[in-house]
Order: C-alpha cells, then structure tokens, then sequence
C-alpha cells in the first residue's frame, strides 16, 4: 500500500506519517518497505484527462508498505484510529490470503480430477477451467468510424 493511502486511513497527512517512518527506520527493513522510482511514480500519477512530462507533479517519491510494514506502522502510529485501521488492514490481508489459498485448492483438486477421469469429461474441466480464468479485458475503439468501415 502507498504511503498516502495509508495516511488518509489513518487520518495524517502523508509528511506525518513519513516522519513517523524515518524516525523509527531501523523497524523498516526493505522487505517492509520500499520507495518507488521516478519511473513507477510517474506511471501513477499520470491521468487520463491530463497527460504531465514524467514525474512533474512529483515532489517526493512515494513509499510502498508490504503487509509486514504495514503491521509495523501501528507500532509507530500509536492513536486510537491507527489501531482501529491497522486492524481492519491486517484482516483484509488474511482474507486475501484464504481467497488466493482456495482458488489455488480449488484448481488442485481439478486438475487431479481430470487425471481420474476420462476423456468424456474433459468439456466439463474446460468450462470449470474457464469459469476459474481471469476475464479477458477487451478495449473498444474510441472515435468516429467512417461509413465505409465496419
């Protein structure tokens, strides 16, 4: 998670939360956190209504907090809403993990299946296959199409 959006949860503002980080950057190693480069900040920043050169309204380079850093800023942040948000984040991210864990369960116990099974069956584990896929993002053109084209 950025650094800003974790600031707006815990109601500070991001230099808040920053300075709160620097000062107890020994509980940050890099697997915790991590600043983004001028490159992957300029990918975010960028909208599609205003296109800005690379990295214009930048000033400083965003941190990106893993769930592990993200644990570690409730011991940084000591209000009652830091605790509360921190809480609510932590179980979000052990909800993601069940879900990931299930899915990945779930594609095992097909596969295994298939190779039980025979041959007849093989249109079911593609539709099942297919239902488990995730969906295909189809860009349509935008503009005025001439007569002429279809």
């Amino acid at each position: 998670m950025l650094d800003k959006n974790l600031a707006i949860l815990y109601g500070v503002e991001t230099k808040v939360l920053n300075q709160a980080v620097k000062r107890n950057i020994k509980r940050f190693p890099d697997d915790f956190m991590f600043q983004l480069n001028r490159d992957e900040t300029s990918e975010l920043s960028r909208s599609q209504f205003v296109t800005l050169k690379k990295g214009q309204n930048i000033k400083y380079l965003p941190y990106a907090f893993t769930e592990n850093g993200v644990a570690m800023l409730s011991s940084v942040l000591n209000s009652d809403r830091a605790i509360t948000v921190n809480i609510q984040i932590m179980r979000t991210f052990t909800r993601l993990r069940e879900m990931i864990a299930t899915h990945k369960d779930l594609q095992k116990k097909i596969a295994e299946m298939e190779k039980k099974y025979d041959h007849q069956f093989k249109v079911v584990f593609d539709a099942i296959k297919q239902l488990l896929a995730p969906p295909e993002i189809k860009k349509k053109k935008i503009g005025f199409k001439r007569e002429h084209e279809s």
